[in-house]
């Protein structure tokens, strides 16, 4: 159930490699460049782990579309990519009739430092670093629903890197980790908790959300992946008092979201002064594993 995959090259060190690419989700080429590339680093930095080469994805429409727009994505991937500090050295491309871009990543790790997302204990809090609604607003994008002020701030915390938040994260010392993408926060925390053999209370309250999409939600724009995620979880959460469209947003599909960390909870004051220190979008304490098993999550108010 971990975000990538870890190959031991000796004691000392190893291999961490992923793979993610996806179709446009905002207008600009090079926001769309820069958001895949931060999406495709991200299950890296959520194991711990430091990229440190990307080979470009590529599916594109030359003919209908134009070399010039092409460029500008890769272009914007490459700026993420040299902020993260990693080489793009090189990349395959195909003839498609829709855009797509990403990376294959690889990375390194010291096999003795990996986070997992298995070892959630109960007692810890959870911790997320972005807010919620990136997929509604994304969608409303595609509608022509979305406010240019919504538009820019999704695009702003979709290209931010999980660099930092990872870096702060292997400082303090956690207990497990994931980053929180198309199965969205309550998905992705069912990995966590199933693989973990935990459950975990969250508040709704304490959830970062982004302002415009609790008014996007309630108009019925959801992607279908939200939807898909909401039906998958039936049975796995509890819902204590939660309306439907509170329900979407907690299982809204994320596109380069956060990390969502498990760690004791005398050291959570460390973790989020280290995020807010070094501006992570967010820093929100949002719940706390428990030891419910068979799993369960449970959300209330």
């Amino acid at each position: 159930m971990d975000d990538a995959a870890v190959f031991l090259l000796r004691e000392d060190l190893a291999l961490v490699q992923t793979v993610d690419f996806f179709t446009p989700v905002v207008d600009d080429p090079r926001s769309f460049g820069a958001i895949a590339v931060a999406n495709a680093l991200s299950d890296v930095y959520a194991m711990g782990g430091t990229p440190l080469t990307g080979l470009n994805i590529v599916a594109f429409p030359s003919q209908a579309l134009g070399l010039e727009i092409l460029a500008e994505i890769l272009e914007g991937g490459m700026d993420k990519a040299r902020e993260a500090g990693v080489c793009i050295v090189g990349g395959h491309t195909i003839d498609d009739p829709e855009p797509k871009y990403g990376l294959a990543v690889t990375g390194i790790i010291d096999p003795r430092r990996v986070v997992t997302n298995s070892r959630a204990r109960p007692g810890d809090l959870l911790v997320l670093t972005k807010p919620l609604g990136l997929g509604i607003v994304t969608t409303a994008i595609k509608k022509e629903k979305a406010s240019p002020q919504s538009i820019a701030e999704a695009i702003r915390i979709m290209s931010a890197l999980n660099k930092e938040a990872a870096a702060v994260m292997l400082e303090v010392g956690v207990d497990a980790c994931t980053d929180v993408t198309g199965f969205g926060l309550l998905g992705h925390l069912w990995e966590m908790t199933w693989a973990s053999g935990v459950g975990a209370t969250v508040e709704l309250g304490r959830v970062p959300v982004l302002s415009e999409a609790w008014e996007l939600v309630k108009e019925g724009i959801v992607p279908g992946g939200t939807l898909a995620n909401h039906q998958y979880l039936e049975g796995a959460v509890i819902w204590d008092d939660i309306s439907l469209e509170e329900q979407l947003v907690l299982t809204d599909a994320q596109t380069s979201g956060g990390l969502l960390i498990a760690i004791p909870e005398e050291r959570s004051p460390l973790l989020v002064e280290g995020l807010t220190r070094h501006k992570a979008p967010a820093a929100a304490v949002i719940g706390r594993i428990t030891d419910d098993n068979p799993p369960r999550i449970r959300v209330r108010r």
